[in-house]
């Protein structure tokens, strides 16, 4: 039998935080995704399935939105991405499917995204070194695509900072960036 370690996008064993003047760029590895996209003609009931799960409504167009214990953002037309901590919900693909029904299409997506947690007075600055969204006038509450060093990545901006997706095999690359531009930003 294979003894093997799990390791992070970053490839460690523990998640790694560095701290750059006043922002810290967090890995947060303990995340289970799953997107889900209504099907053709079944859009309202999957919008039900998801209220009864989330606790809230879907959200709605570059909106993320945080209930009891689901978190979910909006990736396009009738299509959502949905977060938990791994730890209480492992399954959560199973579980979307089980409570969607016929009504969406559900995909494991834990493995294929990294994400990266930022915290710090003024993210918006940092962030202009990196992408074209203008974070200085985008609320809380909202989520958005976007390119980050070449990457096609998720952008969410909640009450305590941003949170970045990145497709894992590229999280390397997106640290990097992150790292020059948060030094960058001291000068």
């Amino acid at each position: 039998m294979h003894d093997l370690t799990p390791l992070t996008a970053l490839g460690a064993s523990k998640p790694r935080s560095d701290t750059i003047g006043p922002v810290t760029i967090s890995e947060a590895p303990d995340v289970a995704l799953a997107s889900v996209t209504a099907r053709l003609g079944q859009e309202a009931a999957c919008q039900d399935a998801l209220r009864a799960l989330l606790g809230i409504p879907a959200p709605d167009i570059a909106a993320y939105a945080s209930g009891p214990q689901l978190s979910a953002f909006w990736i396009g037309p009738d299509s959502w991405m949905i977060m938990a901590p791994y730890d209480t919900h492992p399954g959560l693909a199973n579980r979307l499917t089980s409570v969607c029904k016929d009504t969406a299409s559900v995909t494991d997506q834990t493995g294929a995204w990294a994400r990266f947690d930022l915290t710090g007075p003024d993210l918006p600055r940092l962030m202009e070194r990196l992408c074209n969204l203008d974070l200085a006038h985008m609320p809380p509450g909202r989520a958005r695509r976007s390119v980050i060093d070449h990457l096609g990545c998720y952008v969410i901006k909640h009450q305590d900072g941003i949170l970045l997706f990145a497709p894992r095999s590229a999280a390397q690359s997106l640290h990097h960036a992150l790292l020059t531009a948060a030094q960058a930003a001291l000068r």
